[in-house]
């Protein structure tokens, strides 16, 4: 479920920055999220198109989603190493004591808009 309350957020992030910008539309979203972080691609997708089905800013346009796997550094022996949500574990020594140094992000990577013609730069 907070699959749409993220959505919202982003939106909401992304509108201004769009309409700043003078968008006839926002044509692609693309997201960085952490595999971590638990979210469901089929949810999002399905939330997106419920948030943006009534808008004409985003009418038609596309949520790319890339997920990242998490990255972990052992405090012990200084071993950095990929690894699934569930094992934490260092591969070289063995030791717990790791610190996640990626996996739990959702940013938005970038967005495509399309612009009049003949808008002037500033």
């Amino acid at each position: 479920m907070h699959e749409m309350s993220l959505l919202q957020g982003i939106l909401d992030s992304v509108t201004p920055v769009a309409r700043e910008n003078h968008a006839t539309k926002v044509t692609k979203i693309v997201l960085d999220i952490g595999v971590m972080t638990q979210v469901v691609e089929e949810v999002m997708d399905f939330d997106y198109k419920i948030l943006t089905e009534d808008d004409p800013l985003y009418s038609g346009s596309e949520l790319v989603m890339n997920f990242l796997t998490p990255r972990s550094r052992c405090f012990d022996c200084g071993e950095e190493f990929e690894h699934d949500r569930f094992h934490l574990k260092c591969p070289k020594c063995g030791s717990s004591a790791t610190m996640l140094l990626s996996g739990r992000e959702l940013k938005i990577a970038s967005i495509e808009i399309d612009t009049p013609d003949d808008v002037d730069e500033p």
